[in-house]
C-alpha cells in the first residue's frame, strides 16, 4: 500500500475534487457533504494536533491550532507543504509514531484507519492513545450499497492498477471499535468520530 500512495500523491486530491479519472462519477450531494466535512474539522477546538497519514494536506489545512502532519510518503508530504504551509510536516510510520508520550492533545486521521487490518488497527489505536488523549477518525461511510470491507480496485492516471484493503463504517460501529466516542458526522460518503 505504501507504493500505491507514493504513486498516487500528485493525483490524490482528484478524488475529493471530482477531477480527471473521477470526473464522470455520479456522487449526488458530494459537494455539500465535503463542505460539511470541512466545517466539522474546522470546528474542532484549536489544540496541538497530530494528523496521522496527512497525505496531501487536503484536510490538514482545516485543522486549527498547532498542527503536525505525519505521512510515510515523501511525495504526499511534498504536496502537503503547498496545501498546509502552516503545519509542521514529518515523514514517519503511523504504527510507530516518532513522538514522546502525551506529545499532543489530539490525533486526527482521515481515510487511513479504514485501510488497516486487525493487528495494525490495534497498533495504531495504542500509538494514538500513547501520544494524545483524543482521537478523531474520518473515513468512508458504509451505506446499504457498500460492503463492510474488501479489496478495492484502484486505477491511476498512468494506467497502473492496484488492490487496496478498504473498510467502510457506520458511525456507531466505528465509535464502539475505537473504545467509545461521539459521532460528529455521518453521511452518505463520510463518517467522523471523536473518541
Amino acid at each position: 500500500m505504501k507504493a500505491y500512495y507514493e504513486a498516487r500523491a500528485r493525483e490524490y486530491d482528484d478524488w475529493y475534487l471530482g477531477a480527471n479519472l473521477y470526473e464522470q462519477r455520479d456522487r449526488p450531494g458530494w459537494e455539500e457533504e465535503l463542505d460539511a466535512l470541512r466545517d466539522v474539522i474546522a470546528s474542532l477546538p484549536p489544540v496541538r494536533t497530530l494528523d496521522v497519514a496527512c497525505g496531501t494536506g487536503f484536510l490538514t489545512r482545516h485543522l486549527r491550532g498547532q498542527v503536525v502532519g505525519l505521512d510515510q510518503s515523501t511525495s504526499m508530504i511534498d504536496v502537503a507543504r503547498q496545501q498546509a504551509p502552516d503545519a509542521e510536516l514529518v515523514a514517519g510510520d503511523a504504527l510507530s509514531l516518532p513522538f514522546d508520550d502525551a506529545s499532543f492533545d489530539r490525533v486526527f486521521t482521515a481515510h487511513f484507519y479504514g485501510h488497516l487490518e486487525d493487528p495494525e488497527r490495534r497498533a495504531f489505536i495504542a500509538e494514538a492513545r500513547r501520544v494524545a488523549q483524543e482521537l478523531v477518525v474520518v473515513d468512508s461511510a458504509r451505506t446499504d450499497e457498500t460492503p463492510p470491507d474488501g479489496m478495492d480496485r484502484r486505477v491511476l492516471s498512468d494506467g497502473t492498477r492496484w488492490e487496496v484493503y478498504k473498510r467502510w463504517f457506520r458511525g456507531d460501529e466505528l465509535a464502539e471499535e475505537l473504545g467509545g466516542g461521539v459521532v460528529l458526522h455521518e453521511g452518505r460518503y463520510f463518517v467522523i468520530v471523536r473518541a
